[in-house]
């Protein structure tokens, strides 16, 4: 069901468990402010994932609550986890979901990476 993005955090959702440590994650990348993962259930050859380490539902929450460092540092991690991948050329998708009208299915701000095909049209779920 999708999620109410002006709800309060539900520490119980499943990237916070992956956060803890309580459930496995195929990572890529980690830092301070972020950790990035395959998705498990990839809709393109590259389906990443990228949360923030802070308690964010969606992009409004942590937009008014983040602090400048923690912005700019999961913006630096998305970007650095598409370099890493070899994206940048030929190119590839980000995805933000927020709410019950985009479909946000997680209540954590969570950006999604695709890459490794042409994207002429919007993903499906």
């Amino acid at each position: 069901m999708p999620v109410d993005a002006t709800a309060p955090y539900d520490d119980t959702n499943i990237f916070a468990q992956i956060l803890r440590g309580e459930l496995p994650c195929k990572k890529v990348y980690e830092d301070e402010f972020a950790l990035a993962f395959h998705d498990i259930a990839p809709q393109a050859p590259i389906h990443i994932l990228v949360i923030p380490k802070g308690r964010y539902v969606g992009w409004d929450d942590f937009a008014a609550k983040a602090g400048e460092a923690e912005i700019v540092g999961f913006v630096r991690a998305v970007g650095h986890v598409a370099r890493e991948q070899g994206l940048p050329t030929p190119g590839y998708r980000l995805l933000v979901n927020v709410g019950q009208h985009g479909h946000q299915m997680v209540p954590h701000l969570h950006v999604h990476l695709f890459g490794g095909q042409q994207f002429h049209h919007m993903l499906v779920d």
